[in-house]
């Protein structure tokens, strides 16, 4: 009786939760997990303040000006930037935006000042790495210190009361017990998920931040999607600047410090690759809710600003660590 040859038994492909496809799914459980223990962590270390609607709807409140900067990071980062000088456009649109001269055209003067101030320094950023050929670091850290600069000036180094009632009380405002801001945050987080996911812009960042010579051999102009990228970060920085108004109901030059730090270990943590083309606006917002809530747990249980930057410090490390060996096991298993 003759042996028959084994028949070819073709390798198996792994499934569609340990393929590449799925990261982004597994990386959001991941920070959902992480949001579940920081939770449990406030029951128990403060039970009697954590868990209170008070309290979660004040941690939505304040991750709401760095969460919009974050968004607006995320789009920078995943289209192959980086930009340090979020922090100081926020402060340069506050500024201008709480002038004497600007609040004399009331709420809507003062919304269309930093809107307009944040895009047009967010697409100098753009085209100073577009078309200036400056490395987005050297370009973005430029501004970074002229804006700084520039708000200072135009301040002179005081702090400007907002007399506009109707921004006065955007901070305390709530549509069914929600606050205004965290609504605010809310439909820009949208629209960027939108933007990101379901539109022609989204793609050709992905595809410039990717491989900026195929997506430029494939019919896309790279350089003005820089820009436009660079000034849709300035948006976002530009209405921040009034949700940080609003908390303050003044404008100072010194505000929005390091939110660059924060923004970009956010959009991190939340699975924005530093090398460009991958990321999620889901993920983005839970890394902003897990450095919020880790802020507000430490308020609680009164810890010093010190070891809370330490803890802060690891996460982000932890998180490139993860970024950084992922690709190389997804590249063994296939």
């Amino acid at each position: 009786m003759t042996d028959l040859a084994p028949a070819h038994v073709p390798a198996t492909k792994p499934g569609w939760w340990k393929g590449d496809a799925s990261e982004p799914v597994r990386r959001n459980l991941g920070l959902a997990a992480v949001l579940i223990a920081l939770v449990i962590i406030g029951m128990i270390s403060a039970s009697d303040q954590f868990l209170t609607s008070g309290n979660i709807l004040n941690i939505l409140t304040q991750a709401s000006a760095i969460g919009v900067i974050t968004l607006g990071m995320t789009f920078v980062i995943i289209g192959g930037g980086i930009d340090l000088s979020v922090g100081a456009l926020t402060a340069l649109a506050a500024i201008w935006c709480t002038t004497v001269a600007t609040q004399d055209y009331g709420a809507t003067g003062m919304i269309f000042t930093a809107v307009v101030v944040g895009t047009l320094a967010g697409a100098v950023n753009g085209l100073l790495v577009a078309y200036g050929r400056l490395v987005p670091f050297i370009a973005t850290l430029a501004m970074m210190v002229g804006a700084r600069g520039l708000a200072t000036k135009i301040s002179d180094k005081q702090t400007q009361p907002v007399e506009v009632d109707a921004i006065n009380r955007l901070a305390e405002a709530k549509v069914a017990g929600v606050p205004a801001l965290v609504l605010v945050f809310a439909a820009v987080t949208a629209a960027g998920w939108v933007l990101l996911n379901r539109t022609t812009f989204g793609r050709r960042t992905v595809a410039v931040g990717g491989n900026a010579e195929a997506a430029r051999l494939a019919g896309i102009n790279v350089r003005r999607q820089t820009v436009y990228l660079y000034a849709l970060c300035g948006l976002c920085c530009g209405i921040a600047a009034v949700m940080v108004v609003a908390q303050a109901n003044a404008g100072s030059s010194g505000q929005g410090d390091l939110y660059e730090l924060d923004a970009i270990s956010a959009a991190i943590i939340g699975g924005t690759a530093l090398t460009g083309g991958r990321g999620s606006v889901v993920g983005s917002l839970m890394g902003v809710l897990v450095f919020t809530t880790i802020t507000n747990l430490f308020i609680l249980n009164n810890l010093p600003t010190e070891v809370q930057n330490i803890v802060k410090g690891a996460i982000i490390v932890g998180a490139v660590l993860v970024q950084e060996f992922q690709p190389r096991e997804l590249l063994r298993r296939r």
